[in-house]
C-alpha cells in the first residue's frame, strides 16, 4: 500500500512543480511581482513589441487619457525599430526586458538564459543609455535558474494577475470580457496585453488598441500606472541617452 501512495504523491508533486513553472502567480521558484496593494491603481503591461503601427497607436490612446504603462520589449524588434522604443520612453512609459528572441526559458540551459537577457539588455541600453530594471519571462515560463540569472543581472521579475488572452482575440469585446470582471478587486491588478507578436514583426493588435481605449474610459477614477509606480518606486532608472 505504501508504494502506490508514494507514487501518487510523487506524481502530484511533479505535476505541481511543472504547473509552477508557468502559472503567473506561483511563487514556488522565487518571488515575482504579480499585483500591487492600492486598489485605485491598475498597471497595464504590453508584451512582444515594439510593433508598427500598433505600439504607436497605443501611445496615442494612453496619452489621451494621461495613463502610464509598461512595455516588455523583445530585443530583436528593438534592433529593428529603435525609434518606437524611444517614443515609448519619451511618452513617459516604462520599459522591461522580454528576452532577445522570445524563447520559453524553462527549456534553455542557464548560459542561454543569460545570453537572452543580456542581449536584450544591450539592445535597450544602446538606444536608451540605460539598462532596464524589469524583466518578464516569455510565456511566463521560469524556473530557479531563470530567476537567479535575472537577479544576477539586476532585473526584477514581473508577472501578471489578469490577462486578456489577446494574442488570438477576434474582437475588442472578447478581450474586455476577460479583463474587466477581474478589475473589481481590493488590490492593484497587473494586466497582461500585447502590442506585438513573438512569431513575427507586424502582428495585428488593433483589437488590443481598441480594448485599451475602452478600459481607460471604463475606469476614469482609477490611476493607470507603470510597474515601478505600482511597486512604490517612481524612479524607473531609465532615461534617454543624449
Amino acid at each position: 500500500m505504501l508504494l502506490p501512495l508514494i507514487s501518487v504523491f510523487s506524481a502530484a508533486a511533479a505535476s505541481y512543480a511543472g504547473y509552477a513553472t508557468m502559472a503567473p502567480q506561483s511563487q514556488l521558484y522565487g518571488r515575482t511581482l504579480t499585483h500591487g496593494p492600492d486598489p485605485d491603481q491598475i498597471a497595464l503591461t504590453f508584451d512582444d513589441g515594439p510593433n508598427d503601427p500598433h505600439t504607436l497607436r497605443l501611445l496615442d490612446v494612453l496619452a489621451q487619457h494621461e495613463a502610464k504603462a509598461t512595455f516588455f520589449l523583445v530585443g530583436k524588434y528593438v534592433r529593428q525599430r529603435p525609434d518606437i522604443v524611444r517614443a515609448i520612453v519619451a511618452a513617459g512609459h516604462e520599459i522591461g526586458n522580454h528576452t532577445y528572441s522570445h524563447p520559453n526559458l524553462i527549456f534553455l540551459p542557464r548560459r542561454r538564459v543569460r545570453q537572452e537577457l543580456e542581449d536584450c539588455n544591450k539592445a535597450l541600453a544602446d538606444e536608451l543609455g540605460h539598462k532596464p530594471v524589469l524583466f518578464r519571462p516569455p510565456f511566463g515560463g521560469r524556473r530557479p535558474a531563470v530567476l537567479s540569472v535575472a537577479r544576477d543581472l539586476g532585473l526584477k521579475p514581473v508577472m501578471w494577475s489578469v490577462t486578456g488572452y489577446d494574442w488570438n482575440a477576434t474582437s475588442a469585446e472578447s478581450i474586455l470580457t476577460k479583463v474587466a470582471p477581474r478589475l473589481k478587486s481590493r488590490r492593484a491588478e497587473i494586466v497582461l496585453l500585447h502590442d506585438g507578436g513573438h512569431l513575427a514583426f507586424g502582428a495585428d493588435r488593433s483589437h488590443t488598441v481598441e480594448a485599451t481605449r475602452r478600459l481607460l474610459e471604463m475606469y476614469p477614477n482609477k490611476r493607470f500606472v507603470s510597474i515601478s509606480m505600482l511597486a512604490g518606486n517612481p524612479d524607473k532608472g531609465i532615461a534617454l541617452k543624449d
